[in-house]
């Protein structure tokens, strides 16, 4: 949702480290000259040829000049060598001891990767777009995320994937998937994030607690519910997976698992680490997954995915994370009371603090980080919206045309569809883009300042949960 996410790759003993970049190249760090290759200078006048003793101790046959080194005893020369076999076996051993730690972000036009080593430091990136797929004059984006997974892995230099320890991955909040256990197929299609299931509403308000997280329509209890009612078979055998859960589990093979940031909007009480008994006494509870926090170890990679890419035994998968939280542990605000706005096709805040706050009202909820919370809630809004009215060449060109100290006096609600989540819950909110000005600067002009609008009202309500917050600490 937003262009800057982390990778969950520092599971499972702490959240994602930070982000791939937009463009980013895949990258090693520069490496001190190894002794294997040859050695060249200008004044070369004599040469040195290794002894087959040395062989197969990082050494090859190469040529290697001496004769610029300030040596002149043939025991100086043997305790050179001797010091280059050491330093060779030490760089090996290092080589094999090193770790690597895979994190993938799938958000809602794209996916990227971020190989990194324990120190945070970034050994390989990239990033894919989503294959276009239809089914039924659809997007088929059970098949787009499948194969964008595979396409990561294979983008990952072969040389380094035997060094990776663990791997995760985070997705889009409340995009929800049901699974038929027996089969393994997807039944139907998958729901999306920002999709809202309004049918449901009125029943997931009848058992939830008043303006709980789940009240709305864009939940995804809302969206279980609303699939449960829809199909009289198949029942007894799903299971609700959300968008990370059925990713991982692609790469892991085992059902039903899922961590407690992405199971919060189906009802999932991550302060007491359990589902409350209002949902659990519900016939569709024995879809919920299991709930562990993330970044927990699940398992190591299935003996298919070992053998493909050359990934080593060792190597576990572990619980993932939404996409909004990636993004706000990039930002690396640390601080209780700070808070993240991202903006991407989506625009979503965050605000860390030390009091858990909710009203479904106001798409007001709260994420454990911890011991701590992350306040906030996304709107609709965002790049999405502009990407549906202007290509990319169009938005940079007439970006260059707008004067930014004059104000637009359009006014409008950029929604791609009907409905809102945040700063206002309202499923029946509608777009509003009119009226179109003839010229194409002003009119997106003015559809930027609106998002701005909305950002500036979430940033009101940021207020609100700064002074909470505070309040919290007394």
């Amino acid at each position: 949702m937003a262009p800057t996410f982390i990778s969950p790759a520092s599971f499972p003993t702490c959240y994602p480290f930070p982000k791939v970049q937009e463009h980013g190249q895949t990258t090693l760090p520069r490496q001190t000259p190894m002794v294997s290759s040859a050695i060249q200078h200008p004044s070369l006048s004599s040469s040195l040829f290794l002894p087959a003793s040395l062989h197969g101790l990082g050494f090859s046959s190469r040529l290697i000049s001496m004769n610029w080194l300030p040596i002149t005893h043939t025991e100086d020369r043997t305790a050179l060598r001797r010091k280059m076999v050491v330093r060779s076996n030490l760089e090996r051993k290092s080589r094999a001891e090193e770790r690597l730690y895979l994190g993938m972000d799938f958000g809602t036009s794209g996916a990227r990767y971020a190989l990194i080593d324990k120190r945070g430091a970034i050994r390989a990136e990239g990033k894919k777009e989503y294959p276009i797929y239809m089914i039924n004059e659809c997007m088929d984006w059970v098949q787009s995320w499948k194969e964008t997974v595979f396409l990561l892995l294979d983008d990952i230099p072969p040389h380094l994937r035997p060094l990776i320890k663990s791997i995760s991955l985070d997705g889009t909040s409340a995009t929800t998937l049901i699974m038929d256990g027996d089969s393994e197929e997807i039944l139907g299609r998958p729901f999306l994030y920002n999709e809202s299931c309004a049918d449901a509403l009125p029943e997931v308000r009848s058992i939830a607690p008043k303006n709980h997280t789940v009240c709305s329509g864009s939940s995804t209890l809302c969206k279980l519910v609303s699939w449960w009612n829809a199909h009289d078979s198949k029942k007894q055998s799903i299971f609700l997976l959300h968008q990370a859960d059925w990713l991982l589990w692609l790469l892991h093979g085992k059902l039903g698992i899922s961590d407690y940031n992405n199971a919060l909007k189906v009802g999932y009480d991550p302060e007491v680490e359990s589902y409350p008994t209002w949902l659990l006494s519900q016939p569709y509870s024995q879809a919920l997954p299991s709930v562990k926090a993330p970044g927990t170890p699940i398992g190591p990679l299935k003996d298919d995915i070992l053998q493909k890419y050359g990934f080593s035994r060792d190597c576990v998968v572990c619980t993932g994370t939404t996409d909004s939280i990636a993004a706000f542990l990039a930002a690396r605000a640390t601080k209780t009371g700070k808070a993240v706005t991202s903006l991407g096709s989506t625009l979503a805040i965050k605000l860390l603090s030390t009091k858990r706050i909710e009203d479904a009202r106001y798409g007001v909820y709260s994420h454990r980080l911890d011991d701590k919370w992350l306040v906030g809630g996304a709107s609709n809004t965002g790049g999405a919206v502009l990407r549906q009215i202007f290509t990319d060449e169009q938005l940079v060109r007439l970006s260059e045309q707008i004067d930014p100290m004059l104000a637009s006096p359009l006014d409008y609600y950029p929604l791609q569809v009907t409905g809102e989540r945040f700063p206002v819950s309202d499923p029946n909110m509608t777009p509003r883009m009119h009226p179109r000005p003839d010229s194409d600067v002003e009119y997106l002009h003015g559809i930027f300042e609106s998002i701005a609008r909305i950002e500036v009202t979430t940033s009101y309500n940021r207020s609100i949960f700064h002074r909470r917050c505070r309040l919290s600490c007394y």
